[in-house]
């Protein structure tokens, strides 16, 4: 009976993994209306819409050929495969229409979500070896609204998490019999490292740890010493191909090197080639980090307390469990200290490094060391934790920290899932698929029109879903971002004051907390849509405001066509 139950129990588990994994995919084909930060769209999708579908976009500073500060492999890899399929498949006319906001919107982010589950595999092949419930875990994971929610995003953080997790499966591995394997996966341990760290710098905190368990295991595990170099070798060998192959692709995007332009004069020699490659040489990570270890350049990006992190950061992305994870690793503490003054005062020897074991105190280091790293530099964002997800899920799944709390963690992430998936600027956009339908409509396409597109108070707009070609000059975007009420006037005055054809049309987006401020610029609209929910935590709607009958235009996007005879 007791077996019985067992099996039936974890029947249950299984289906719930299941069902969340199912959620995961559907709500990506939704699509989810949440807007989690710029970068979502301004690090990959954008800039492949621009060089791949010749659409008018932004291209934000760090892929300006002035200023290479992100690695285009990634971005060519993810965005710019999905975006040269829906491309081909309307060149081939398989799909008239492919290339949409929607297919735009959707198609980068259906392949992250693919690529989620490598967070799964990696949980179950990781969980034996770690002492955890595999299938706990694995509804622990699927069940976080970060796993929902920011895994499903064109993050290059979400890039990050998936290689830390390859990167832990690589550095964990055991024999049938239940002892430790000889470490055989040098070389792919140095490939991910290296790609890691072109993706983003940030990823050697992640790899700390990992790599050190790594390295003492090998050097456990050998006896040679030339066996022992020969694992190291094969790391850096590997490592250096593949930074060869990053710096050469980045150098090639961001300079349009050809090498027929070195040998266009017969003058040309070998070591005035090698010159010039070594001037054009990009180094993206070498950029990032000469930016961003400058202060004040943080600065300009925000600047937050280095406590912001353990206090607020990691509770809101995983909530109870941070806040678990902190007690034990407190607890975890105050005993080794114990043991090491026992050690001292009654051995005279040095305690073992908690390196060298397995299970929850290793796990609680792979989570709080790259999290203090990070704590290092001022600008701190939620979603910079987001690898963290894998040994937090580990380490709460052990047999013998049964996860209690399960209604408050249900509750959490339904939360998270509401906020971040659906309300945060959740009314961009569905502005912007509703404006891409109207740029395209039958009218439109047969009377050409202009279009003034002018955001305010709204993250930046991804223009690449406006689906416009760069040849198209009909249609312009002017994003205010949060300017103050008399800059924004001015500039709705002005604009205003320019409307003299009869084809013109001029939209002003704006959050309906901010709408009374669009009304004292003296001009008249004719027309506006309300795109609900839409939830500004810049312009957050005040809870009286919201207790009042007017709750709804609070938490929504207006879209506000100007009155040609204002």
């Amino acid at each position: 009976a007791v077996r019985r139950e067992g099996a039936g129990s974890a029947m249950v588990v299984r289906a719930v993994w299941a069902l969340l994994a199912a959620l995961r995919a559907g709500w990506c084909l939704l699509p989810q209306s949440g807007y989690l930060h710029p970068d979502e769209f301004f690090q990959a999708p954008e800039v492949m819409a621009g060089d791949i579908l010749n659409l008018q976009v932004y291209y934000p500073w760090e892929f300006l050929s002035s200023s290479p500060c992100r690695t285009v492999v990634f971005p060519l890899m993810t965005s710019g495969v999905t975006y040269w399929v829906i491309k081909s498949l309307q060149q081939l006319d398989i799909c008239s229409s492919c290339i949409n906001s929607y297919t735009l919107l959707v198609s980068p982010r259906l392949l992250f979500t693919i690529f989620s589950f490598v967070l799964d595999y990696s949980v179950y092949r990781l969980a034996p070896f770690w002492g955890a419930d595999p299938w706990k875990a694995l509804v622990l994971l699927a069940g976080s609204y970060v796993t929902l929610v920011f895994y499903t995003r064109t993050f290059t953080n979400t890039l990050e998490g998936l290689l830390f997790a390859l990167l832990m499966v690589l550095v964990s591995s055991r024999k049938s019999s239940g002892s430790s394997a000889e470490p055989t996966s040098s070389s792919l341990i140095g490939v991910i490292t290296t790609a890691g760290f072109f993706n983003r710098p940030t990823f050697l905190a992640f790899a700390l740890m990992p790599l050190l368990y790594w390295a003492s295991l090998i050097a456990d595990s050998q006896k040679s010493i030339k066996t022992l170099i020969n694992h190291f070798l094969k790391l850096i060998l590997c490592a250096c191909f593949t930074a060869i192959v990053f710096v050469t692709a980045d150098t090639f995007y961001f300079t349009s090197v050809s090498l027929d332009n070195f040998y266009s004069t017969n003058k040309s020699s070998l070591i005035d080639v090698i010159a010039q490659l070594h001037e054009k040489m990009v180094v993206t990570p070498f950029n990032f980090l000469s930016y961003n270890l400058n202060p004040h350049n943080l600065a300009l990006h925000g600047s937050h307390p280095r406590v912001t992190h353990f206090t607020v950061n990691g509770v809101m992305l995983f909530g109870i469990l941070h806040i678990l994870a902190i007690g034990a690793g407190f607890k975890m503490l105050k005993k080794y200290v114990h043991q090491l003054v026992l050690v001292r005062w009654c051995y005279r020897g040095p305690p073992g490094l908690l390196v060298h074991s397995e299970g929850s105190p290793t796990l609680l280091l792979f989570y709080f060391v790259p999290l203090a790293f990070l704590s290092l530099f001022s600008h701190q964002e939620p979603r910079f934790l987001i690898p963290l997800i894998l040994p937090l899920v580990l380490f709460s799944a052990s047999p013998n920290r049964a996860v209690k709390w399960k209604l408050l963690l249900v509750l959490f992430n339904l939360l998270g899932a509401l906020l971040f998936g659906c309300l945060h600027q959740g009314g961009l956009i569905p502005c912007l698929f509703h404006l891409e339908q109207l740029i395209h409509s039958p009218a439109s396409s047969s009377h050409p029109q202009h279009y003034t597109l002018l955001f305010a108070h709204t993250y930046m707009p991804p223009r690449s879903l406006l689906n416009i070609k760069k040849t198209d000059m009909h249609v312009e975007v002017i994003d205010m971002a949060g300017s103050g009420e008399e800059t924004l006037c001015q500039t709705v005055e002005q604009q205003a004051s320019n409307f003299t054809c009869s084809d013109c049309h001029i939209f002003i987006v704006i959050p309906g907390t901010v709408r009374a401020t669009i009304t004292k610029c003296g001009v008249s609209f004719r027309n506006e849509t309300l795109i609900f929910p839409h939830l500004s935590m810049e312009d957050p709607p005040q809870i009286p405001v919201l207790s009042s009958g007017n709750w709804r235009s609070q938490l929504g996007l207006y879209i506000l066509e100007l009155n040609s005879n204002h």
